[in-house]
């Protein structure tokens, strides 16, 4: 028997109160070569017995249910069946706190749901569900693994890299995994933070209002979603809005730094891009530029933190173990333009201390 035969493919338990979306998720998913439907419920507490009969890889997950909803199904999977579960949910403001509480209660991600009871059009999900299992399961499978095996010593001395010149501005960059990664940094930087942090988080339209509104009411600092030619403040985080690219300028009346956002190039894989916005930070700040690089899928990124590295400015990238996905950090490290590789509760100190580092005496 050959090694290819030998391999399992992903079981999916599909959980939906709706008919519709259950045979559409379910016709989907099988028809991808490596996945299995092994159930559906449509109920949370159906959901939970079927856990524990099939024993899925994955659980998608809807967050409208009546009886046990999506949370409160979500919470008891976390607790009694650990495993990664990935939230369908609609795209209305209000399900978009619920999509943000709810990977804040352990959900892997979330797959934005655009279809109606009578719609047959699945085509603008399916990649992203797709590729959402698949990472779910390797993430699975990355922490089996790092819980097997002793730490390691990290791949920079990060104590003996300096940031040439005094940092001016943070561009930060990330995607799966994201919204729970800057809730954990963010509110780590102090009132009196120096710099503005201008942020591409890769979400669809109606979450990145909703989020930044959420992640304000947890900072000292100041976080709003980005508006078109507003001054660039210290102590001020910008979360780029979905369907638009962030890019710094000058302002044509004093040359002070302004935000851009415009829907170019629409060729780009995701809109907002961090390439687009780490590309634009290196020319108008150089050396004065810090680029971060964090969890998410593919490769966005890595020609942003290239630009940002060439031209003299701090990259620091996310470390494996704490990537939910080590996707785009990975993507840069294999560049070989990261000057420090650090786990995600340490950035913030990182970025604190290139800062007073300059700060007069």
């Amino acid at each position: 028997m050959t090694e290819t035969a030998l391999v399992r493919p992903v079981r999916v338990l599909i959980v939906d109160d709706s008919a519709f979306m259950r045979t559409a998720l379910a016709r989907m998913i099988a028809s991808e070569a490596g996945l299995e439907v092994v159930a559906i419920a449509s109920s949370g507490s159906e959901a939970l017995e079927k856990i524990a009969s099939h024993d899925p890889d994955v659980v998608t997950l809807d967050v409208q249910m009546p009886g046990l909803d999506g949370l409160g199904t979500l919470r008891c999977i976390m607790q009694r069946f650990p495993r990664p579960v990935i939230i369908v949910s609609a795209m209305a403001e209000k399900d978009a706190e619920i999509t943000f509480n709810a990977l804040s209660a352990g959900a892997f991600d979330y797959v934005p749901k655009q279809l109606s009871d009578a719609s047959l059009d699945i085509a603008h999900i399916r990649c992203d569900l797709i590729d959402k299992i698949r990472a779910a399961v390797a993430a699975r499978r990355q922490s089996v693994a790092f819980s097997l095996r002793k730490p390691g010593p990290s791949g920079f001395n990060s104590a003996e890299m300096v940031s040439p010149l005094a940092p001016a501005v943070v561009a930060i960059g990330v995607s799966t995994g994201g919204p729970k990664a800057l809730v954990e940094i963010l509110p780590r930087f102090p009132r009196d933070f120096p710099l503005p942090i201008l942020i591409v988080q890769h979400m669809p339209e109606g979450f990145t209002g909703p989020f930044a509104q959420r992640l304000n009411a947890l900072c000292a600092i100041t976080v709003h979603e980005a508006c078109a030619g507003e001054l660039i403040q210290p102590a001020t985080a910008y979360i780029a809005p979905a369907g638009l690219h962030m890019r710094v300028k000058h302002r044509l009346s004093d040359a002070r730094p302004i935000i851009v956002l415009d829907p170019q190039p629409e060729s780009a894989l995701h809109i907002p891009s961090v390439d687009v916005l780490m590309k634009s930070v290196a020319t108008f700040y150089g050396t004065n530029a810090v680029g971060v690089i964090m969890t998410g899928m593919g490769s966005d990124g890595a020609e942003g933190m290239k630009a940002i590295y060439h031209a003299g400015g701090l990259t620091i990238g996310q470390d494996e173990d704490t990537c939910t996905v080590y996707g785009m950090p990975r993507a840069c490290a294999e560049l070989g333009v990261l000057g420090r590789i650090v786990p995600l509760g340490d950035i913030p100190g990182q970025i604190l201390q290139a800062t007073r580092r300059h700060l007069p005496a």
